[in-house]
């Protein structure tokens, strides 16, 4: 099973893309989407952020993907940005029919670290472990990296996942 993990952003947009097989979870790809300044006007990042998600699903065809759900921010502003952010990239997804899982950050945190405190450098850590990466991936890769891995974790949890699941075993 593939799964494509999504850390939206709506500067900088991580995605991670994982195998598993059984219990071993296999790095496939991760990087982030770039969308540009803010003089470029928010229709126009909102736009690319889209188009990057949907041409990260055309490559790497996962069977399904997951995406962090937002969190409150001290700035309301910045909330709203980024929950546009994360509806282009749900929209991406689902416009490729792919099925999408949303978890708390707390929740992938508590998944791969084992605390839902974490730090980040904790997560960049573990996810170079748990994937047996040769360096530290960056902060927003390592970010999504750690939600493929908590849908991967908990697929068998989630009537949701165990969809996705049968339908990538077709």
């Amino acid at each position: 099973m593939r799964w494509l993990g999504i850390d939206p952003g709506l500067r900088t947009t991580g995605f991670g893309v994982i195998e598993i097989a059984g219990q071993r979870l296999t790095y496939i790809a991760s990087g982030t989407i770039e969308s540009g300044e803010a003089s470029a006007g928010l229709p126009k990042r909102l736009g690319l952020l889209y188009e990057g998600v949907r041409e990260i699903v055309v490559h790497y065809s996962p069977n399904a993907a997951a995406i962090e759900e937002i969190f409150l921010n001290v700035n309301p502003r910045s909330t709203l940005l980024l929950g546009q952010a994360r509806g282009a990239a749900i929209a991406a997804l689902v416009s490729t029919q792919i099925e999408v899982a949303e978890f708390s950050t707390r929740s992938v945190k508590k998944s791969v670290v084992g605390t839902g405190g974490a730090t980040k450098t904790q997560v960049q850590e573990m996810v170079k472990r748990l994937l047996n990466l040769k360096k530290m991936p960056g902060a927003d890769a390592a970010d999504a990296l750690a939600v493929a891995i908590c849908a991967a974790h908990t697929q068998g949890q989630n009537p949701l996942l165990q969809l996705s699941r049968r339908k990538a075993l077709r």
